[in-house]
């Protein structure tokens, strides 16, 4: 009698243990808890802010229409400045005292490498970032999931179609001497090459550097006629306009990272045409259709600001992980979640966006991108959708 009791005590303890190993941390009875880690005070707080905005509109709306499967989203943020040691001290408070469920559109590639080992250790997966760098991707990552195309994939494509279309003879690049700035710069190198040409002159800056007097003087002293740029906001507007003080007057192309109405808001004249890469658009409201503007009315109800482009990256994130946890199934963990990524499809939507698809070899959900230029101190749309050939 007492062997079978200490049997079925034994049974019962191996079948709790073993449900309990299955639990995802971050799930409770009545809550998801989602993470994110945004630049508040750094360089890029001009997109932090409106990142954690367009999540906290999506999270609002998914709890208005009864969260998922009975459980309300409630997100956390911290702040990186855009510092890779701060945010590994951001990731470890989120995943080890808060214990978060997923990390959700944390912005920056730097911080982003860095903050991932902290979540992988504890097998939360990092979704949907806004970086276009392709190790949120690559290699292949059960935990590692993006949205749009890389800042490669952009560069790689774009740039030998801009070089005939220009008859640019003499290719430069400009690049933060960092993770973001060597991913473009690689895109850079690989488009100058399709395009059968080698770069004239490549030249860096130190993340925060508001000089640029050097980097341009070495492009003009190279002939270059055309600019690749691997900058963000104040690197973009001090690159052109150290050019345009000199007289020096490339065709200057930046990726999704300077595609961002801070640019022309902030640089003026001087930024009329710029090309930019990027996949989901502006929403300027007095061109926008009205389901556009009824979301940007809702978004300025309740921020009292308009919305950008990185208000959307950060709605379409959150949109993103409701789809998913919606087929994860009643009891989500991680690995129902993973599941559910590597089969959803996310349908074109309002702001531009192409129809995104994942699957279990393939965790970036598109290689798509399109070109806008500057035009009269707003961003035009100048091509449609392009993949690498």
């Amino acid at each position: 009698m007492k062997r079978k009791t200490v049997l079925a005590l034994s049974i019962l303890a191996l079948a709790a243990f073993s449900a309990q190993a299955q639990k995802s941390q971050g799930i409770t009875k009545d809550e998801i808890l989602i993470g994110t880690i945004q630049d508040l005070s750094g360089p890029i707080a001009g997109f932090g802010k409106q990142v954690r905005l367009g999540m906290m509109l999506r999270v609002d709306e998914v709890n208005e229409q009864g969260g998922i499967n009975g459980r309300k989203l409630k997100l956390l943020v911290e702040d990186s400045a855009y510092d890779p040691k701060k945010a590994v001290l951001a990731a470890q408070k989120l995943v080890n005292q808060d214990k978060i469920f997923a990390m959700v559109a944390h912005i920056g590639t730097p911080t982003n490498n860095a903050a991932m080992p902290v979540q992988f250790a504890k097998n939360v997966p990092n979704l949907f970032p806004v970086t276009a760098a392709r190790e949120m991707t690559e290699p292949v990552h059960k935990l590692k999931f993006a949205l749009g195309s890389s800042y490669y994939d952009q560069m790689r494509t774009t740039l030998p179609r801009l070089i005939k279309e220009k008859g640019a003879t003499k290719v430069c690049t400009i690049y933060q001497d960092d993770d973001f700035g060597l991913e473009v710069m690689r895109g850079v190198e690989e488009g100058v090459k399709a395009a059968g040409m080698t770069l004239a002159e490549k030249t860096s800056y130190k993340r925060g550097a508001t000089d640029f007097s050097s980097q341009v003087a070495r492009m003009k002293a190279a002939g270059c006629d055309l600019v690749a740029l691997g900058t963000i906001i104040r690197e973009t507007i001090g690159t052109i306009g150290e050019s345009k003080k000199t007289g020096f007057n490339p065709v200057f192309v930046g990726t999704s990272a300077a595609y961002t109405d801070l640019i022309h808001k902030l640089g003026g004249k001087a930024m009329d045409g710029l090309y930019a890469t990027h996949t989901v658009q502006h929403p300027y409201l007095d061109e926008a259709g009205q389901n556009i503007r009824f979301w940007a009315n809702k978004y300025k109800t309740k921020f009292n600001e308009d919305p950008t482009v990185f208000s959307v990256y950060g709605y379409n994130a959150v949109d993103g992980v409701a789809r998913a946890l919606l087929k994860a199934g009643a009891n989500p963990t991680t690995e129902s979640l993973v599941k559910a990524l590597e089969s959803v499809t996310i349908p074109a939507d309002m702001f531009g966006a192409p129809e995104l698809k994942f699957s279990p070899t393939k965790h970036a959900g598109s290689d798509l991108s399109r070109l806008s230029q500057i035009q009269d101190g707003r961003w035009k749309v100048v091509s449609d959708y392009a993949k690498q050939p």
